[in-house]
């Protein structure tokens, strides 16, 4: 299954996922971006949002099953209409994703990344990826990623004999220290 991946070395913080997710998210209830970019000092940027875990922690903490797994794309979606605010999958998720919002005078429901399932079902991509210009979020099958990346590495580095030397020295240095 395909799924939106975070390269965080590549962003920049413009925000323009956050913006284009709030826009394409006017319809819905809560009407807020599900991504955030994260600031910290170092000036490094870190585009975050659910990644829809499997298993996922959210969905086992819910005790109304309000958090659900989608078929079709594999993705943890929440029901509002179940969702009693107890805060469960919040206080479990590792990633900090989970967020509250009033959908009523009276009712406040969880929210994250539903990977813009609508737009999936009408063959197109989730509308963070597609506000991104630089590349952090890119939506590919995560498998294949890996493997390409594994291969721009491998294209990229030429060791010379003496840096192969120089690495098994490192790892038998590392290897002695643990043991």
């Amino acid at each position: 299954m395909k799924t939106v991946i975070i390269r965080a070395e590549r962003c920049i913080g413009c925000n323009q996922c956050v913006f284009n997710c709030a826009f394409v998210h006017t319809t819905l209830v809560p009407f807020k971006p599900r991504i955030n970019i994260i600031f910290s000092e170092e000036e490094k940027n870190f585009p975050n949002k659910c990644r829809h875990c499997n298993p996922a922690p959210c969905q086992k903490a819910c005790p109304t099953e309000a958090i659900y797994r989608e078929g079709k794309f594999n993705i943890v979606l929440i029901e509002a209409e179940k969702c009693i605010n107890c805060g469960s999958c919040a206080l479990v998720c590792p990633f900090s994703v989970i967020r509250f919002a009033k959908i009523s005078e009276t009712q406040e429901v969880a929210f994250k990344c539903d990977q813009c399932v609508f737009r999936l079902e009408k063959g197109e991509i989730p509308a963070c990826v597609e506000a991104c210009k630089t590349g952090a979020l890119i939506f590919e099958e995560l498998n294949f990623y890996l493997k390409e990346r594994a291969k721009e590495k491998v294209s990229r580095k030429k060791v010379s004999s003496w840096g192969l030397l120089r690495n098994y020295y490192q790892q038998l240095k590392e290897i002695n220290q643990r043991g």
